[in-house]
């Protein structure tokens, strides 16, 4: 992969794009927003957010992720990526919306463009996780097609404390779950 540059996604009416540094002001924009805090549990400088791009574009180069930004319109929507176990054959999912973005399928469509991407390229698991306490991350998760597979209990720490973790996962070559 890393031999080729990072491939854009289109998907109805979203673009998945790499990083640029123009997204910096956006990003930081984006993690002052309360709900991407809750669940990320950070903020970010302009500083913080040039060292996320250059971070992208150095997970592609060494083959441990891809990560995209989630065009709507020209404007950044959300996050979409990647964490590469290429030994497994498996990727780890990352992703959040915009609060103006949020309930227009921007998430589900971002997911499987990533996951059909993943499985083109002999991944046979994606799998993702969220808070027990996030139903949103939850409806994402099945409206791409991805099963259930159980609940690991206090497994991240949160702000306001530890959370479960609920799992789900897509197969390459399983039936997508139904929705």
């Amino acid at each position: 992969m890393s031999g080729a540059a990072q491939p854009t996604l289109r998907a109805g009416s979203i673009l998945l794009r790499p990083w640029v540094s123009l997204d910096a002001p956006d990003l930081v924009e984006a993690y002052q927003e309360p709900e991407i805090q809750r669940w990320h549990a950070r903020s970010m400088t302009v500083a913080e957010a040039e060292q996320w791009v250059a971070d992208a574009h150095e997970a592609w180069t060494h083959e441990t992720g891809a990560s995209w930004a989630v065009d709507l319109g020209g404007r950044l929507a959300g996050r979409m990526t990647l964490k590469f176990h290429l030994g497994d054959a498996c990727a780890a999912v990352g992703y959040w919306t915009r609060h103006q973005d949020r309930g227009k399928r921007v998430a589900p469509q971002a997911l499987v463009a990533a996951t059909l991407w993943a499985f083109d390229h002999g991944f046979h698991r994606v799998q993702l996780e969220h808070s027990t306490q996030n139903p949103a991350s939850c409806r994402v998760a099945t409206k791409a097609q991805f099963a259930g597979e159980g609940i690991r209990r206090s497994a991240a720490l949160h702000a306001d404390g530890w959370h479960d973790m609920h799992l789900h996962a897509r197969v390459s070559n399983a039936p997508a779950a139904s929705s």
